[in-house]
């Protein structure tokens, strides 16, 4: 009988053994409030606000954000450019653009919001004179569903146009999930140029998308008003029109 016990109470003990090991653990750690995304892109060409930056030519892109779930963000992306070696000033060096940036994301029910600040950074060399294209824009956006109403507005020159403060381009994008991994995406955008009219023109975009296994194929259709003609502001010195219509392909990726 005695022995019977003493088996009975060793099982007993044993059994309890892992609710004892589990109460011991170390808790979880806690969910990291930053999330750090990178990006990688393989376009055509480099188009922006419906304007060529690389003269018909490939461009390779990317760069990193850093978000806080606050709301807060901070990030960088690069692209190669030769608008500026193509302008026909001589003397400038400057291959690549760094754009640099950071702001706050939040909501207010259905309606998203998103304030920030980005400045556009062009290394390089450049003739004694010349306006720096270099350029800091404040923006503020609003997104309803599938629609995003954003404006930006220069605190200085604007990509190089001297005494051009205070000019602003204002974006309407609607994009839309088709299913299948397929997207679709409308814009329109008109880019003011202060003290230069000839230089404000509109810009639009049709876009389809195809997410393939976590890299993203776009065949993008754009075009412009932009005045690209012999001695105006869109034309380079290779006699290209920057602002003509054309098709950009591109394939990306996020991680």
């Amino acid at each position: 009988m005695q022995k019977k016990i003493i088996v009975a109470s060793l099982l007993a003990a044993f059994s309890a053994l892992p609710s004892i090991t589990m109460a011991q653990a170390a808790p979880a750690a806690p969910a990291s409030p930053y999330t750090v995304t990178g990006n990688v892109a393989l376009a055509s060409e480099y188009i922006y606000r419906g304007i060529g930056q690389t003269n018909r030519k490939a461009a390779i892109q990317g760069g990193f954000d850093l978000a806080h779930s606050s709301g807060f963000y901070v990030g960088n992306w690069n692209s190669n450019i030769s608008w500026l070696s193509d302008g026909g000033a001589g003397a400038v060096s400057s291959g690549i653009e760094m754009d640099f940036y950071g702001g706050y994301k939040g909501a207010v029910g259905d309606l998203g919001y998103d304030v920030g600040a980005l400045y556009y950074y062009y290394p390089g060399t450049y003739p004694a004179g010349f306006v720096s294209a270099n350029t800091t824009e404040l923006y503020g956006a609003l997104t309803y569903g599938p629609v995003t109403a954003k404006y930006s507005q220069s605190t200085g020159n604007l990509f190089g146009y001297a005494n051009s403060h205070g000019s602003g381009y204002f974006d309407l994008t609607a994009a839309f999930d088709l299913g299948s991994g397929y997207g679709f995406q409308a814009h329109y955008g008109h880019q003011s140029v202060k003290n230069f009219g000839a230089a404000s023109y509109a810009d639009y975009k049709l876009a389809i998308t195809k997410d393939i296994s976590g890299y993203v194929v776009t065949a993008a259709a754009i075009g412009t008003n932009a005045k690209g003609g012999v001695g105006q502001p869109y034309q380079n010195a290779f006699a290209k029109d920057l602002g003509s219509s054309r098709l950009v392909l591109s394939l990306g990726k996020t991680f």
